[in-house]
């Protein structure tokens, strides 16, 4: 007499038991895909739109921050900075999102953390209103995230378990 697979209170066999985990890894894993693509484009997108409206000195009509060239001489900048700004934003955003070159990428990120804090102080100690800080806030929020949730093939050292 044989007996039918044991089966727990879900209904499941063994056999489906021991594929749950698998299947709530590779969900997981998905799920960590989405959050670092969907970070990483909308931290490219900010870094190129602002990379590239700093390098054509564009004023920034109804911006939240002073716009471009008026608001880097209000922070205390010559306006030839943002040649430097807007260049290294779009290096980063180039470099975040091509594949492989996972060194340049730990830098790019260092590079954009940097920028992006150095932003906020500036307008800080230039006792600029807080909601001025918030552009630089969410790029610096989608920073953390993307180097956060980065696949291992775009880590520097990885941890093998």
């Amino acid at each position: 007499m044989t007996s039918a697979p044991h089966q727990d209170k879900q209904g499941l066999s063994e056999r489906e038991q021991q594929s749950q985990p698998t299947r709530s890894r590779s969900d997981m894993a998905s799920s960590r895909q989405i959050v670092y693509w969907l970070s990483t484009l909308g931290l490219a997108s900010g870094l190129i739109g602002s990379g590239a409206q700093q390098l054509l000195r564009a004023e920034g009509v109804g911006a939240l921050a002073p716009p471009y060239a008026w608001g880097i001489v209000e922070l205390g900048y010559p306006v030839y900075i943002l040649t430097m700004l807007g260049t290294w934003k779009l290096l980063g955003a180039v470099a975040i999102v091509v594949p492989k070159y996972p060194l340049l990428k730990e830098w790019a990120y260092a590079g954009i953390f940097f920028l992006l804090t150095g932003g906020m102080f500036s307008h800080i100690a230039s006792g600029d209103p807080w909601y001025q800080l918030l552009p630089a806030l969410f790029l610096l929020i989608l920073t953390i995230v993307s180097w956060h949730f980065r696949p291992t093939g775009r880590k520097l050292l990885t941890q093998e378990t």
